[in-house]
């Protein structure tokens, strides 16, 4: 088992303006996870947004991260942390996936995760070999080139009172 993770004061900063029951659940999720995880990204601006698109590493001017009609983002970005820096590496994706999941269900609130775009995180299994297969999954029923996000954890409708 890995010692327990906690946020970083860097983490909680981009957290900052982000839904709290999303907050919350990624709050259980570092004390649960079996890899560390940093919060890359939570609110963004519509700039930010406009650069992403121009970029290419986002394919929507609308989305969750901006501020949604309750004042909140609805999104995050949780990337592993592995040797004092954030990487990109799906195989320590799949166990912040699966804590995230875990979190999620004792909140109560529905997910989408950027790895498995066509149903909720809940629906893509429990552990880190179950989402690795949700991706594959995923993959086979979307053949072609698609935008995976491993990183990407949105909340699902405006399900937040």
């Amino acid at each position: 088992m890995s010692p327990p993770y906690t946020l970083s004061v860097a983490s909680r900063v981009r957290l900052r303006g982000v839904q709290p029951v999303l907050v919350a659940i990624v709050e259980r999720a570092i004390e649960i996870t079996e890899q560390d995880f940093t919060v890359f990204e939570g609110v963004r601006t519509r700039a930010r947004q406009r650069e992403y698109m121009a970029r290419g590493v986002s394919r929507t001017l609308h989305s969750r991260h901006l501020l949604q009609p309750d004042g909140y983002g609805h999104a995050v970005d949780l990337v592993p942390w592995i040797g004092g820096r954030a990487r990109w590496e799906w195989p320590a994706i799949y166990p912040i996936a699966a804590a995230m999941a875990q979190a999620a269900r004792g909140f109560g609130v529905p997910l989408r995760w950027g790895g498995v775009w066509d149903r909720g995180l809940g629906g893509c299994g429990q552990t880190p070999d179950e989402m690795r297969a949700a991706v594959l999954a995923y993959t086979q029923r979307h053949p072609g080139p698609d935008f995976l996000d491993g990183p990407h954890y949105e909340l699902i409708d405006a399900l937040i009172a």
